[in-house]
């Protein structure tokens, strides 16, 4: 099953966050912890730092052919306690 071709869909609100760009495992237990999927993009500034979204497993509530779909409540992704920064690049 390649889950990278599945696009991540909240079922509490119908957007669309996108496909999935890598998977957080639990290295000592072998545990999937969630995915993590492209946050907001911010303006034109294609040099400015990106967001993730980082999806809980438990966030997961259905894992279709063509969509996954979770229930995220966080209204965006500077208040979502999800959200994971990455370095600017240089």
């Amino acid at each position: 099953m390649e889950l990278r071709c599945k696009e991540v869909v909240n079922v509490l609100d119908g957007r669309r966050l996108g496909h999935i760009v890598d998977i957080a495992f639990d290295l000592q237990s072998a545990c999937v912890l969630g995915i993590i999927v492209p946050g907001e993009k911010s303006g034109w500034n294609i040099f400015k730092g990106t967001t993730q979204l980082f999806i809980p497993f438990g966030c997961i509530t259905k894992i279709g052919e063509d969509t996954i779909l979770v229930e995220l409540s966080g209204q965006g992704v500077p208040e979502n306690p999800y959200a994971l920064s990455q370095s600017k690049k240089k």
